[in-house]
Formats: C-alpha cells, sequence, structure tokens
C-alpha cells in the first residue's frame, strides 16, 4: 500500500470512522451481541428498537456520548434508541430496507462486518496452528502450477505420481498397515481454520450484494438523466450486469452459487457434516456446532440476499420501461382529447376554415368501421343437460376417507417450526419434518408453503434448488419440493 492510500483510508473509510467512533466502546459490543452472536442476517424495527431500549437502561450514567446522535438531555430510552439508529444507517455502521409487508429491516453493512473480522484478528488465541495453514499454502501453489499450464505431458505425469501414490496406499492398507489419521491438535487446527473462514465467507456476501446495489444505484442516476432514453438505460443495465458476471468476483460467486445449490453438493455436504459432529463427540472436542451444523442455510440465506440485490435492479428496470410507456400513453390520450375538444366545438359552423386541396378523388377507408352483414342472428344454443347419476357408491373404503377428511392445523406447524428454530438460527422444512414428524402426508407438506404468505418476513423459497421430504417412517416414499428455509 502506498502513503496517499494509507492516509485516504484513515481519513474517508466508514471503517475506521466506525472505530473512532465517541460511543464505539459500546455500540461494537451491542451490535455483535445482537447480529453475530447468532448469526443473525436482519432484524424488524421494533425488536431492534426494544433491544437498543433495554441496552441503554442498563447504561451508567457517563456511558453515552449525547451529541454524537443529537440527543436531548431527557429523553426516554424508545427516543434515544430510534435516533441512534438514525446515525447507524446515516454513517453506514447498519443498512435499512423494507421487507414484502414494508416493514423497515436492519442488518450490518459491509464496513461493520469488516471491522467485526479485524477484532476477531486481534484477540488472542490459545492455539495458534501452522502446520494446516502450510499444507494449504503448499496445495495452493501446486494446483496454480499443474492447472494453469497446458503441457499434456507434465499433466500425464503429475496424475501417473498421483496414482501411484494412491496405489501406494491401497497396498499398505491391503497389507494390514492402520492408517494415517489426524490428532486431536491437528483436528483443532484445522476446526479452528475451517470456523475462521466460514464466518468471513458469510462477510464477503454483504459486499457482493453491495456491488449489486451500486448497479441498481447506477440505473436510478441513468433515469434521471433528461437525455437518457430508454433504449440507452436498458443497454447500459444489461451491460452492467454481464460485465458484473464476467468480473473475477462475479464468476467466483457463480461457481460457488452453482456448487452449493447442486443436488450432489447438497447430499455431500449433509454427510460431511454428520461425520463431523460424530467425530468431534468421539474425541470430546469443544466446537461451535450450531455454525458447523448450520453453515450450509446460513450461506443459502446469505447467498439469497445477493440474488434479492439483483431482482431489485431488474425490477427497477421494468419499472422504467413501463412508466416511459405509460408517459407515452398518456400523451397520446392527450393529444386525442385535444383533437376531440377542437371538433365540437366547429361543428356547428357551416364552413370550417380547414382541409386539404385535392386534384384528384380519395378512396376513405374507415378501418374501424362495422360491416354489412346480411346473414340472419343464430338463436342461442340449447344445451343438453345430463342425467341424474344412481345414487349407489361402489367404493364404500373410498367414500368414508372423502367424508373422513383430515384437518391440517397451520398453529400447530408453526409450533413445530418455533420449536425447530430455539435450537438453531435457521432450519430447513425437511430438517423441521426430520425432528417433528408428518402426520398428514402431503397435505401438510404443501400447508408449511402457506407461510410463505402468512411469515413473509421469516419464510423464503428457492425455486431453484430441491429438495426430497420423506412422507413415511420408514423413509420409503419421497416428494421432491422447492427448497424452503425458516429462520428466526
Amino acid at each position: 500500500m502506498q502513503h496517499s492510500t494509507i492516509s485516504e483510508l484513515l481519513m474517508s473509510s466508514p471503517a475506521v470512522q466506525l472505530v473512532r467512533m465517541r460511543n464505539a466502546h459500546w455500540v461494537l459490543p451491542f451490535l455483535y451481541q445482537t447480529f453475530k452472536s447468532d448469526n443473525i442476517f436482519s432484524i424488524p424495527e421494533p425488536q431492534l428498537v426494544a433491544l437498543l431500549a433495554e441496552e441503554l437502561r442498563n447504561h451508567a450514567e457517563g456511558t453515552e456520548d449525547l451529541e454524537e446522535a443529537r440527543i436531548e438531555f431527557g429523553e426516554d430510552e424508545e427516543s434515544r434508541a430510534r435516533k441512534y439508529l438514525l446515525n447507524w444507517v446515516q454513517k453506514r455502521v447498519l443498512q435499512d430496507f423494507p421487507d414484502a409487508e414494508a416493514m423497515t429491516h436492519y442488518q450490518l453493512s459491509t464496513h461493520t462486518e469488516k471491522v467485526f473480522q479485524w477484532l476477531q484478528s486481534l484477540e488472542k488465541r490459545q492455539f495458534v496452528g501452522t502446520e494446516s495453514r502450510f499444507r494449504f499454502l503448499f496445495q495452493t501453489l501446486r494446483e496454480m502450477v499443474e492447472y494453469t499450464q497446458d503441457n499434456s505431458v507434465a499433466r500425464l505425469e503429475e496424475l501417473k505420481n498421483k496414482r501411484t501414490e494412491i496405489d501406494k496406499e491401497i497396498k499398505k492398507l491391503e497389507m494390514g498397515h492402520r492408517p494415517e489419521i489426524y490428532s486431536n491438535a491437528q483436528v483443532q487446527e484445522r476446526l479452528d481454520w475451517f470456523t475462521r473462514l466460514a464466518h468471513e465467507l458469510l462477510s464477503d456476501f454483504r459486499e457482493v450484494e453491495d456491488n449489486f446495489k451500486q448497479i441498481h444505484r447506477s440505473i436510478v442516476e441513468q433515469h434521471t438523466k433528461a437525455e437518457a432514453n430508454k433504449g440507452a438505460i436498458v443497454g447500459f443495465a444489461f451491460g452492467a450486469y454481464d460485465e458484473l458476471r464476467k468480473s473475477d468476483q462475479g464468476k467466483s460467486f457463480y461457481a460457488f452459487w452453482d456448487f452449493l445449490i447442486s443436488r450432489s453438493g447438497q447430499d455431500e455436504w449433509r454427510q460431511l457434516t454428520e461425520r463431523l459432529l460424530d467425530l468431534l463427540d468421539d474425541r470430546n472436542i469443544e466446537t461451535n456446532r450450531p455454525l458447523i451444523q448450520n453453515i450450509k442455510s446460513l450461506l443459502l440465506q446469505q447467498g439469497r440476499n445477493v440474488y434479492d440485490a439483483n431482482d431489485k435492479m431488474a425490477e427497477k428496470l421494468s419499472r422504467i420501461i413501463t412508466e416511459k410507456e405509460i408517459a407515452r400513453h398518456r400523451r397520446l390520450r392527450q393529444q386525442i382529447g385535444a383533437v376531440k375538444d377542437l371538433v365540437f366545438q366547429l361543428m356547428d359552423q357551416e364552413q370550417v376554415p380547414c382541409g386539404l386541396p385535392v386534384s384528384a378523388p380519395a378512396t376513405i377507408r374507415m378501418i374501424m368501421e362495422r360491416r354489412l352483414n346480411l346473414a340472419p342472428k343464430q338463436g342461442p344454443a340449447i344445451a343438453k343437460q345430463p342425467s341424474n347419476a344412481e345414487e349407489k357408491v361402489a367404493d364404500t373404503e373410498r367414500f368414508n376417507r372423502l367424508l373422513q377428511t383430515s384437518q391440517v392445523d397451520k398453529k400447530k406447524l408453526w409450533a413445530n417450526v418455533e420449536e425447530v428454530l430455539k435450537q438453531r438460527p435457521t432450519a430447513t422444512l425437511r430438517e423441521i419434518i426430520d425432528s417433528t414428524g408428518l402426520e398428514h402426508g402431503v397435505g401438510e407438506v404443501v400447508a408449511y408453503f402457506s407461510f410463505l404468505k402468512e411469515k413473509a418476513a421469516r419464510v423464503q423459497a428457492m425455486p431453484e434448488i430441491t429438495e426430497l421430504v420423506p412422507l413415511n417412517k420408514e423413509k420409503t416414499r419421497f416428494v421432491e419440493i422447492p427448497y424452503l428455509l425458516f429462520s428466526r
């Protein structure tokens, strides 16, 4: 980094300004406890105001700097909490956005996520592992050299060497040698590194989301320019979107997302996670079990936010085109109305000073005129009514099942969701059904999808991803449904 770059970051970076806030000594712990401790991505405004008001009630005198958020002396906790939230949004500590029900939600900004990453790197660790990271560096160095050269002879030699190593390992196991396994120290080192990378990956999604939002803001700026027509705006939107997808960051994100939503990737991740948790329990190794268990759901939820930002950009583009079409039709209706007014003003005059002189007669063709029709009018068709069926039920068992239909209790289903979410921040429909079971088969599965409208802030569907849900306890019958994700 150059001297000018460092000076500019210290003066203008929102992350640095956040650390230099006069209330940073209690703001950062509050935000970390509220969002990061339980991996909560967004919180509705009433809930966050209540949490912040409770935090302010517990503050000792002199803890807060009231001037920083322009708080007057004597204001109650709720009023102060709302002023703090407004101040944090202005300083880009938090981001606010409306949900489908027009309720404001808050989430950590990219700059706040970077501050928390930096603070976690400053935390003193009891165990600092180097062996796993060096192995990763060595493996990465080998892959970069191997997969960037187009020499088929060298690639073939590398593959043969790998096959030789694998054959040696197979022969050693066939001869009765014990396989090499990681010690508890090696597992703990890789586990700490895995957890740290998971937190960093979740935080990096905010930066990708901000890039999509920047395109959305650029479209709005193009729309506000008087000289920008519809074609220019559409061309800019598609050009910017293609540029983002073709960039290094875009290629990396979409490759990651395609792997994450693939059926093979989901199944392999679930199996590896279950085996890892069983291994940690057998060796009595402490870890952040909820994070490891729910990391895939958390990644899906964060990745969905990126796609929502992309959908918002497409919605804005559609609205721009619609607005221009509506404006064009409005001008056309105004012109037609002006012509009608002029006709009514001149219709009583015998000689109207208007017209075009022609040298030859012109043929008049009225496109909208009604044509002469000499065919007789047809009478209404006579519909034949079906005869009554015989009052007899051939299959009494099916008729009894028709009369004794079971009623799906949605309150009970949502109670099942709440019970599962007490143990984890997010859960899929498959995980909820595995925990609570099914009583009414497919009808109960369909009933869960009604929460997309009733509980829109806490349920989201991902049509591009599907999962198999068992319909019986023996797990011999399944139904394939879109991925349904519930959150607190």
